[in-house]
Protein backbone atom coordinates (compact mmCIF):
# COMPACT_ATOMS: atom_id res chain seq x y z
CA UNK A 1 0.00 0.00 0.00
CA UNK A 2 1.55 3.26 -0.66
CA UNK A 3 2.16 6.40 1.69
CA UNK A 4 -1.19 8.10 0.07
CA UNK A 5 -3.02 5.52 0.36
CA UNK A 6 -2.03 4.90 4.03
CA UNK A 7 -2.52 8.43 4.36
CA UNK A 8 -5.87 8.37 3.44
CA UNK A 9 -7.00 5.67 5.14
CA UNK A 10 -5.98 7.10 8.24
CA UNK A 11 -7.56 9.64 8.06
CA UNK A 12 -10.96 8.50 7.30
CA UNK A 13 -10.54 6.10 9.96
CA UNK A 14 -9.95 8.55 12.90
CA UNK A 15 -12.02 11.08 11.39
CA UNK A 16 -15.28 9.29 10.04
CA UNK A 17 -17.39 12.20 11.38
CA UNK A 18 -15.43 14.83 9.35
CA UNK A 19 -15.20 12.63 6.22
CA UNK A 20 -19.09 11.28 5.63
CA UNK A 21 -19.14 8.95 2.67
CA UNK A 22 -16.00 8.52 3.23
CA UNK A 23 -14.66 11.38 1.16
CA UNK A 24 -10.78 11.65 -0.06
CA UNK A 25 -9.25 14.19 1.83
CA UNK A 26 -7.44 16.88 0.21
CA UNK A 27 -3.57 15.76 -0.77
CA UNK A 28 -1.04 18.03 -0.63
CA UNK A 29 2.37 17.12 -1.87
CA UNK A 30 5.46 19.42 -0.52
CA UNK A 31 9.32 18.32 -1.53
CA UNK A 32 11.91 18.40 0.02
CA UNK A 33 14.82 20.21 -1.47
CA UNK A 34 18.41 20.15 -2.29
CA UNK A 35 20.76 23.16 -3.20
CA UNK A 36 23.47 22.67 -6.16
CA UNK A 37 25.77 25.57 -5.59
CA UNK A 38 26.03 28.59 -3.66
CA UNK A 39 26.27 27.41 0.48
CA UNK A 40 26.57 30.21 3.65
CA UNK A 41 25.70 32.64 0.80
CA UNK A 42 22.67 33.38 1.70
CA UNK A 43 22.92 35.36 5.20
CA UNK A 44 25.61 37.26 3.39
CA UNK A 45 22.99 38.53 0.78
CA UNK A 46 23.98 36.49 -1.86
CA UNK A 47 22.93 33.51 -4.25
CA UNK A 48 21.55 30.43 -4.02
CA UNK A 49 20.47 27.72 -6.49
CA UNK A 50 18.06 25.50 -4.82
CA UNK A 51 15.49 22.95 -5.89
CA UNK A 52 12.76 20.91 -5.00
CA UNK A 53 12.83 17.24 -4.48
CA UNK A 54 10.98 13.79 -5.00
CA UNK A 55 11.30 13.31 -1.60
CA UNK A 56 8.61 14.66 0.10
CA UNK A 57 5.89 15.46 2.79
CA UNK A 58 2.19 14.49 1.95
CA UNK A 59 -0.83 15.57 4.06
CA UNK A 60 -4.18 14.83 3.98
CA UNK A 61 -5.83 17.44 5.30
CA UNK A 62 -9.95 18.14 5.84
CA UNK A 63 -11.74 21.51 7.97
CA UNK A 64 -13.73 21.14 11.15
CA UNK A 65 -16.55 22.43 12.24
CA UNK A 66 -15.30 23.82 15.36
CA UNK A 67 -11.85 25.15 16.41
CA UNK A 68 -10.37 21.83 16.94
CA UNK A 69 -6.58 21.16 15.77
CA UNK A 70 -6.29 17.48 15.11
CA UNK A 71 -2.68 16.16 13.67
CA UNK A 72 -1.71 12.44 13.37
CA UNK A 73 2.18 12.43 12.49
CA UNK A 74 2.06 8.94 10.49
CA UNK A 75 5.52 8.43 10.39
CA UNK A 76 5.69 8.30 14.05
CA UNK A 77 2.59 7.36 15.56
CA UNK A 78 2.00 10.04 17.74
CA UNK A 79 -0.99 12.14 18.01
CA UNK A 80 -1.88 15.64 18.92
CA UNK A 81 -5.00 17.39 19.69
CA UNK A 82 -5.56 21.57 20.42
CA UNK A 83 -7.59 24.08 19.21
CA UNK A 84 -7.20 27.85 17.69
CA UNK A 85 -7.82 29.50 20.90
CA UNK A 86 -4.78 28.25 22.47
CA UNK A 87 -1.56 28.17 19.87
CA UNK A 88 1.20 27.90 22.57
CA UNK A 89 4.49 26.13 21.71
CA UNK A 90 4.94 22.58 22.86
CA UNK A 91 8.24 21.71 22.31
CA UNK A 92 7.36 18.81 20.03
CA UNK A 93 7.20 17.99 16.35
CA UNK A 94 3.53 19.92 16.75
CA UNK A 95 4.93 23.24 16.76
CA UNK A 96 6.08 22.81 13.06
CA UNK A 97 2.34 22.99 12.23
CA UNK A 98 1.16 25.22 14.66
CA UNK A 99 3.23 27.92 14.35
CA UNK A 100 2.29 28.22 10.81
CA UNK A 101 -1.61 28.06 12.29
CA UNK A 102 -0.13 30.90 14.97
CA UNK A 103 0.79 32.87 11.91
CA UNK A 104 -2.08 32.69 10.05
CA UNK A 105 -3.86 33.98 12.81
CA UNK A 106 -1.75 36.98 13.37
CA UNK A 107 -2.02 37.97 9.88
CA UNK A 108 -5.58 38.57 10.22
CA UNK A 109 -7.10 35.35 8.42
CA UNK A 110 -10.49 33.19 9.81
CA UNK A 111 -10.99 30.11 9.33
CA UNK A 112 -11.90 26.89 11.67
CA UNK A 113 -10.04 23.92 12.70
CA UNK A 114 -9.07 21.11 10.39
CA UNK A 115 -8.39 17.62 10.40
CA UNK A 116 -4.60 16.22 9.38
CA UNK A 117 -2.62 13.13 8.88
CA UNK A 118 0.94 13.43 7.69
CA UNK A 119 3.61 11.53 6.86
CA UNK A 120 6.93 11.53 4.34
CA UNK A 121 9.89 9.80 2.54
CA UNK A 122 12.38 13.02 3.52
CA UNK A 123 15.33 10.67 5.33
CA UNK A 124 15.67 12.01 8.85
CA UNK A 125 18.69 14.09 9.82
CA UNK A 126 19.56 14.21 6.18
CA UNK A 127 19.75 18.10 5.74
CA UNK A 128 16.90 18.39 3.08
CA UNK A 129 14.61 20.19 5.30
CA UNK A 130 11.80 18.39 6.05
CA UNK A 131 10.94 21.15 8.41
CA UNK A 132 10.27 23.86 5.57
CA UNK A 133 8.33 21.06 3.49
CA UNK A 134 6.09 20.25 6.49
CA UNK A 135 5.21 23.87 7.20
CA UNK A 136 4.58 24.52 3.71
CA UNK A 137 2.50 21.50 2.86
CA UNK A 138 0.45 23.21 6.23
CA UNK A 139 0.47 26.89 4.95
CA UNK A 140 -0.67 25.19 1.49
CA UNK A 141 -3.49 23.11 3.23
CA UNK A 142 -5.23 26.02 4.96
CA UNK A 143 -4.89 28.03 2.12
CA UNK A 144 -6.65 26.05 -0.15
CA UNK A 145 -9.10 24.67 2.28
CA UNK A 146 -10.69 28.10 3.26
CA UNK A 147 -9.98 29.51 0.00
CA UNK A 148 -7.76 32.74 1.54
CA UNK A 149 -6.16 33.84 -1.44
CA UNK A 150 -2.46 34.06 -0.40
CA UNK A 151 -0.24 33.91 -2.90
CA UNK A 152 3.17 31.69 -3.02
CA UNK A 153 6.04 34.19 -1.77
CA UNK A 154 3.57 35.35 0.98
CA UNK A 155 3.20 31.94 2.26
CA UNK A 156 6.87 31.38 1.83
CA UNK A 157 7.43 34.46 4.26
CA UNK A 158 4.65 32.89 6.77
CA UNK A 159 6.34 29.64 6.88
CA UNK A 160 9.78 31.21 7.86
CA UNK A 161 7.88 33.43 10.21
CA UNK A 162 6.34 30.11 12.20
CA UNK A 163 9.75 28.67 12.34
CA UNK A 164 12.01 31.45 13.34
CA UNK A 165 9.33 32.79 15.66
CA UNK A 166 7.11 29.44 17.35
CA UNK A 167 9.52 26.81 16.73
CA UNK A 168 13.28 29.43 17.67
CA UNK A 169 15.09 27.96 14.65
CA UNK A 170 16.44 31.26 12.97
CA UNK A 171 16.63 30.04 9.72
CA UNK A 172 16.65 32.16 6.22
CA UNK A 173 14.40 31.81 3.57
CA UNK A 174 16.13 29.59 0.98
CA UNK A 175 14.84 26.08 2.67
CA UNK A 176 11.03 27.70 2.33
CA UNK A 177 11.52 28.89 -0.77
CA UNK A 178 12.79 26.06 -2.82
CA UNK A 179 10.16 23.54 -1.35
CA UNK A 180 7.58 25.71 -2.22
CA UNK A 181 8.48 27.42 -5.64
CA UNK A 182 10.12 24.59 -6.96
CA UNK A 183 9.67 23.62 -10.52
CA UNK A 184 10.55 20.30 -12.56
CA UNK A 185 13.66 20.19 -14.28
CA UNK A 186 15.03 23.47 -13.17
CA UNK A 187 16.80 25.10 -10.21
CA UNK A 188 15.77 28.50 -8.70
CA UNK A 189 18.48 31.88 -8.91
CA UNK A 190 17.72 33.33 -6.20
CA UNK A 191 18.58 36.83 -4.71
CA UNK A 192 18.78 36.38 -1.09
CA UNK A 193 18.98 40.42 -0.57
CA UNK A 194 15.52 41.09 -2.60
CA UNK A 195 14.16 37.82 -2.95
CA UNK A 196 14.31 38.09 -7.07
CA UNK A 197 14.35 34.84 -8.76
CA UNK A 198 14.60 33.40 -11.81
CA UNK A 199 14.58 29.15 -12.85
CA UNK A 200 17.65 27.58 -14.72
CA UNK A 201 17.10 25.00 -16.97
CA UNK A 202 18.52 21.65 -15.11
CA UNK A 203 18.72 19.14 -18.07
CA UNK A 204 19.48 16.05 -15.79
CA UNK A 205 18.56 13.47 -18.91
CA UNK A 206 20.67 10.44 -18.40
CA UNK A 207 22.01 12.15 -14.61
CA UNK A 208 21.17 11.39 -11.32
CA UNK A 209 21.23 13.47 -8.61
CA UNK A 210 22.92 11.77 -5.44
CA UNK A 211 23.14 12.54 -1.88
CA UNK A 212 25.97 11.01 0.02
CA UNK A 213 24.92 10.91 3.99
CA UNK A 214 28.31 10.82 5.57
CA UNK A 215 25.93 9.22 8.97
CA UNK A 216 27.94 12.55 10.75
CA UNK A 217 26.83 15.31 12.50
CA UNK A 218 29.70 17.33 14.76
CA UNK A 219 28.58 19.47 17.56
CA UNK A 220 31.09 22.21 16.07
CA UNK A 221 27.71 23.37 13.56
CA UNK A 222 25.81 25.76 15.73
CA UNK A 223 28.92 27.83 17.28
CA UNK A 224 30.43 27.73 14.06
CA UNK A 225 28.23 28.84 11.92
CA UNK A 226 27.90 31.50 14.37
CA UNK A 227 31.46 32.76 14.36
CA UNK A 228 31.47 32.46 10.60
CA UNK A 229 28.93 34.79 10.46
CA UNK A 230 30.55 37.14 12.75
CA UNK A 231 33.49 36.92 10.73
CA UNK A 232 31.90 37.95 7.59
CA UNK A 233 30.13 40.87 9.09
CA UNK A 234 33.68 41.94 10.59
CA UNK A 235 35.21 41.79 6.99
CA UNK A 236 32.23 43.91 6.01
CA UNK A 237 32.61 46.49 8.48
CA UNK A 238 36.50 46.57 8.28
CA UNK A 239 35.57 47.35 4.16
CA UNK A 240 32.71 49.98 5.11
CA UNK A 241 35.92 52.06 6.35
CA UNK A 242 37.26 52.43 2.92
CA UNK A 243 34.16 51.75 1.23
CA UNK A 244 31.08 53.44 2.81
CA UNK A 245 28.38 52.28 0.31
CA UNK A 246 29.04 48.17 0.99
CA UNK A 247 26.30 46.85 2.83
CA UNK A 248 27.30 42.87 2.54
CA UNK A 249 29.33 40.97 1.08
CA UNK A 250 27.33 40.94 -1.75
CA UNK A 251 28.90 44.57 -2.49
CA UNK A 252 32.69 42.93 -2.42
CA UNK A 253 35.43 42.36 -4.78
CA UNK A 254 38.52 40.25 -4.48
CA UNK A 255 40.11 43.54 -5.87
CA UNK A 256 38.45 45.52 -2.29
CA UNK A 257 39.58 41.86 -0.56
CA UNK A 258 43.31 41.42 -2.32
CA UNK A 259 43.86 45.27 -1.18
CA UNK A 260 42.92 45.76 2.40
CA UNK A 261 42.66 42.62 4.23
CA UNK A 262 44.43 39.31 2.62
CA UNK A 263 48.11 40.45 4.41
CA UNK A 264 46.39 42.51 7.37
CA UNK A 265 43.79 39.53 8.23
CA UNK A 266 44.30 36.47 6.44
CA UNK A 267 41.55 34.35 8.51
CA UNK A 268 38.83 37.27 7.51
CA UNK A 269 40.63 37.23 4.41
CA UNK A 270 39.61 33.83 3.64
CA UNK A 271 36.07 33.81 4.67
CA UNK A 272 35.01 36.72 2.71
CA UNK A 273 37.05 35.52 -0.03
CA UNK A 274 35.30 32.25 -0.35
CA UNK A 275 31.90 34.00 -0.06
CA UNK A 276 32.58 36.11 -2.66
CA UNK A 277 34.09 33.81 -5.13
CA UNK A 278 31.31 32.07 -4.54
CA UNK A 279 28.63 33.65 -5.83
CA UNK A 280 30.69 34.31 -8.79
CA UNK A 281 31.06 30.66 -9.45
CA UNK A 282 27.07 30.51 -8.65
CA UNK A 283 26.46 33.11 -11.75
CA UNK A 284 29.14 31.06 -13.77
CA UNK A 285 27.24 28.02 -12.97
CA UNK A 286 23.74 29.28 -14.11
CA UNK A 287 25.81 30.29 -17.52
CA UNK A 288 26.56 27.02 -17.84
CA UNK A 289 23.30 25.30 -17.22
CA UNK A 290 21.34 27.97 -19.95
CA UNK A 291 24.46 26.99 -22.57
CA UNK A 292 23.24 23.08 -21.78
CA UNK A 293 27.28 22.77 -20.54
CA UNK A 294 26.30 20.44 -17.27
CA UNK A 295 30.31 19.29 -17.44
CA UNK A 296 31.45 22.93 -16.42
CA UNK A 297 28.98 23.62 -13.76
CA UNK A 298 30.66 20.11 -11.89
CA UNK A 299 33.24 21.53 -12.23
CA UNK A 300 32.00 24.65 -10.06
CA UNK A 301 30.70 21.92 -7.99
CA UNK A 302 34.19 20.97 -7.20
CA UNK A 303 35.24 24.48 -6.70
CA UNK A 304 32.37 25.41 -4.26
CA UNK A 305 33.25 22.50 -1.84
CA UNK A 306 37.23 23.42 -2.22
CA UNK A 307 36.41 26.93 -1.17
CA UNK A 308 34.09 25.55 1.71
CA UNK A 309 37.12 22.95 2.99
CA UNK A 310 39.61 24.75 2.72
CA UNK A 311 38.93 28.73 2.67
CA UNK A 312 35.49 28.52 5.26
CA UNK A 313 36.66 25.78 6.88
CA UNK A 314 32.86 24.13 7.12
CA UNK A 315 33.67 21.02 5.85
CA UNK A 316 35.08 17.70 7.99
CA UNK A 317 37.20 14.65 7.21
CA UNK A 318 34.38 12.99 6.16
CA UNK A 319 32.99 14.89 3.69
CA UNK A 320 36.14 15.73 2.34
CA UNK A 321 36.79 11.66 1.73
CA UNK A 322 33.20 11.24 0.23
CA UNK A 323 34.20 14.34 -2.44
CA UNK A 324 37.91 12.82 -3.07
CA UNK A 325 36.15 9.01 -3.79
CA UNK A 326 33.65 10.91 -5.81
CA UNK A 327 36.18 12.83 -8.36
CA UNK A 328 37.60 9.81 -9.08
CA UNK A 329 35.03 7.63 -10.43
CA UNK A 330 33.99 8.24 -14.14
CA UNK A 331 30.51 9.02 -14.46
CA UNK A 332 30.83 11.67 -11.75
CA UNK A 333 30.15 14.85 -12.94
CA UNK A 334 30.46 16.93 -9.77
CA UNK A 335 29.90 16.99 -5.99
CA UNK A 336 30.14 18.79 -2.90
CA UNK A 337 29.17 19.12 0.76
CA UNK A 338 25.80 21.05 1.09
CA UNK A 339 24.42 22.39 3.97
CA UNK A 340 25.63 24.40 6.77
CA UNK A 341 28.99 21.57 7.54
CA UNK A 342 30.60 19.32 9.89
CA UNK A 343 28.63 16.43 8.74
CA UNK A 344 25.46 16.01 6.97
CA UNK A 345 25.43 14.89 3.15
CA UNK A 346 27.49 15.32 0.02
CA UNK A 347 25.79 16.33 -3.25
CA UNK A 348 26.85 14.55 -7.01
CA UNK A 349 25.90 14.67 -9.95
CA UNK A 350 26.37 11.03 -11.36
CA UNK A 351 25.72 9.53 -14.77
CA UNK A 352 22.75 6.63 -15.05
CA UNK A 353 24.88 4.40 -16.43
CA UNK A 354 27.73 4.72 -14.22
CA UNK A 355 25.07 4.90 -10.74
CA UNK A 356 25.55 1.24 -10.06
CA UNK A 357 29.26 1.45 -9.88
CA UNK A 358 29.27 4.21 -8.16
CA UNK A 359 27.07 3.13 -5.65
CA UNK A 360 28.78 0.28 -4.72
CA UNK A 361 32.32 2.04 -4.87
CA UNK A 362 31.82 4.69 -2.96
CA UNK A 363 30.21 2.89 -0.32
CA UNK A 364 33.20 0.25 -0.20
CA UNK A 365 35.68 2.88 0.01
CA UNK A 366 33.84 5.47 2.74
CA UNK A 367 33.76 2.48 5.21
CA UNK A 368 37.34 1.41 4.43
CA UNK A 369 38.32 4.67 5.15
CA UNK A 370 35.98 5.87 8.14
CA UNK A 371 34.71 2.58 9.08
CA UNK A 372 31.32 4.20 8.77
CA UNK A 373 28.65 3.46 6.54
CA UNK A 374 26.91 5.97 3.85
CA UNK A 375 23.48 6.03 2.88
CA UNK A 376 22.44 6.89 -0.71
CA UNK A 377 19.44 8.83 -1.79
CA UNK A 378 18.56 9.25 -5.82
CA UNK A 379 16.78 12.57 -6.06
CA UNK A 380 14.79 13.79 -9.25
CA UNK A 381 14.07 17.33 -9.21
CA UNK A 382 10.20 18.53 -9.42
CA UNK A 383 7.69 20.95 -8.92
CA UNK A 384 6.62 22.53 -5.31
CA UNK A 385 4.32 22.17 -2.92
CA UNK A 386 1.15 21.70 -4.68
CA UNK A 387 -2.34 19.63 -4.36
CA UNK A 388 -2.21 15.60 -5.27
CA UNK A 389 -5.88 15.36 -7.96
Amino acid sequence: MDLLTKLTDSFQQAFPAETPGQQTPLLICSPGRVNLIGEHTDYNEGFVLPAAIDKAIYLAVGPRSDNELHFIAHDLNKTFQGSLTDLTPTHTWADYLLGVVAQFRQAGHQFSGFNCVFGGTIPMGSGLSSSAALENGVGFALNELFQLGIDRIALVRLSQRAENEFVGAKVGIMDMFASMMGKADHVIKLDCRSLDYTYAPLQMNGISIVLCDSKVKHSLVTSEYNTRRAECEAGVRFLQTFYPEIRSLRDVTMPMLDQHLRDTEPLIYRRCAYVVQENQRLLDGVAALEADDIDTFGQLMYGSHEGLSHWYEVSCPELDILVDIAREQPGVLGARMMGGGFGGCTINLVREEALEDFTKLITEQYKAQTGKDTYLHVCKIQDGTNVIS
